[in-house]
């Protein structure tokens, strides 16, 4: 049997995507297909790694050891050949937190930062919640992929005098894995109007097809950007709050730390991400292998029940963004359905800033026994729509037989008429002639 088939007790009571699910969609007997946590156990290195820690008995205050970073720099440079020196890295308790810190170091109140919607919520927010202007770029729709849209961006480049870049690569929810062309003309912008760069590459590990660059990597790239990574995707170790900057560029990472202020780590999170990326590699691969296999089988199996949806196959990340605007309902009245009628809890289009309306986010990252079923809930209560086009098709149809059905009553109405009067004049020969025969007979 295949690991990630394991039956394992999902129903935590401190499970947020689990035990919180109900309380948060007002639902009952929900499946999660929610938030970007996985279904999997973690490695079993990172699991003995947290046991040792556990039984050393002591929870004190913890340094972070260089050993920590070095094994993080070593990763980097074994997955995407990025050299990067140990002192270059910054330990944060999570990506959020390293966005809102970039937003502060790098501007200042009223200065404008664009994100490229739709994206993680927790972009926008770190921007406006500190007193920043958002600046929206939204992305575009290429060849039935999301693509950015350059134009647009330099537009706001100029027009604004924008100060920061928020990317989020490889992007979610779109699922892009952002293209060496893309990365260098979005670079060349970024250098050509003074553009800072915080790129979240949390998703980086989980590469589904193709490559992933990190756009510090790019010449020129590395004194304008800070690039976010962390184990929680990459090994299902979100709860335990650890991620890490990296900043090549020392005036960069100074006014970064400085935004961040004091932190302390987990002794169980710093166990736990120094095994995984020393040790995780070879789960990693086994876990994309089957990622892989339900990115397939949830895209078609949408594509075929649901032919009305437009599914976005990703290229990273474990999550699948769905079009379901040709289903005619508000992202109001599609959260009501799949929550009322599929009893399937997953993300509302709602959640990404902008350009998400009629759309969910599905979170693939479970055994396949229990995505199959969280799709068929879905199939069956959107199956149970017209969608817009049909709609259309039906009420075009139905007008014109009601047209149709009130031309033949004028022309049975007017045969009628005719009808009584040349009925009138044979019936009365008939039978006038009939009665002479029958006389005559």
């Amino acid at each position: 049997m295949n690991r990630f088939d394991k039956k394992v007790e999902l129903r935590l009571p401190d499970s947020l995507k689990w035990s919180g699910m109900n309380r948060l969609f007002k639902g009952e007997d929900l499946l999660p297909l929610w938030v970007a946590d996985m279904d999997f156990e973690a490695p079993e290195p990172v699991l003995a790694a947290i046991r040792r820690r556990v039984d050393a008995g002591l929870f004190t205050y913890t340094e972070l050891p260089s050993s920590l970073f070095e094994a993080v720099a070593g990763w980097l440079d074994r997955r995407f050949k990025w050299s990067v020196a140990p002192g270059d890295l910054l330990f944060a308790p999570g990506v959020v937190t390293l966005l809102r810190a970039a937003v502060l170091a790098f501007t200042q109140p009223g200065d404008s930062v664009v994100i490229q919607p739709p994206v993680y919520g927790p972009f926008g927010d770190a921007v406006t919640g500190q007193g920043r202007e958002l600046v929206l770029n939204p992305l575009k729709i290429e060849q039935g992929r999301y693509a950015m849209d350059f134009e647009d961006l330099e537009a706001k480049f100029r027009l604004t005098g924008a100060k920061l870049l928020l990317l989020c690569s490889p992007h979610n929810p779109a699922g892009r894995v952002w293209e060496e062309a893309e990365l260098n003309r979005l670079a060349e912008l970024c250098r050509q109007y003074g553009v800072a760069v915080a790129s979240d590459e949390i998703h980086s590990d989980l590469i589904l097809t193709g490559s992933h660059i990190p756009i510090a990597s790019l010449p020129g790239m590395s004194e304008r950007t800070v690039t976010f990574i962390a184990p929680s995707k990459t090994f299902n170790l979100a709860g335990l709050h650890t991620s890490f900057a990296v900043a090549t560029d020392e005036t960069l990472r100074k006014a970064l730390d400085q935004a961040l202020g004091y932190r302390s780590p987990n002794p169980l999170s710093v166990a736990a991400a120094e095994a995984a990326y020393r040790e995780g590699e070879e789960w990693l691969e086994a876990c994309l292998a089957y990622l892989r296999e339900n990115v397939s089988f949830a895209s078609g199996y949408l594509t075929e029940r649901l032919p009305e949806a437009v599914v976005y196959v990703p290229e990273a990340t474990y999550l699948l963004w769905v079009d379901l605007r040709a289903y005619g309902l508000s992202s109001t009245e599609l959260g009501r359905l799949l929550v009322q009628e599929a009893r399937v809890a997953v993300s509302g289009g709602g959640a990404f800033v902008s350009e998400g309306e009629g759309r969910v986010r599905i979170n693939l990252a479970t055994r396949r026994e229990l995505l199959e079923e969280g799709l068929s809930r879905i199939a069956r209560a959107l199956g149970s729509l017209q969608s817009v086009d049909e709609a259309k098709t039906d009420t075009a149809e139905a007008g014109q037989a009601e047209a149709d059905e009130a031309e033949v009553g004028k022309t049975e109405v007017g045969k009628t008429e005719v009808g009584k009067t040349e009925v009138g004049k044979t019936d009365a020969g008939q039978a006038d002639t009939g009665q002479a025969e029958a006389g005559e007979g």
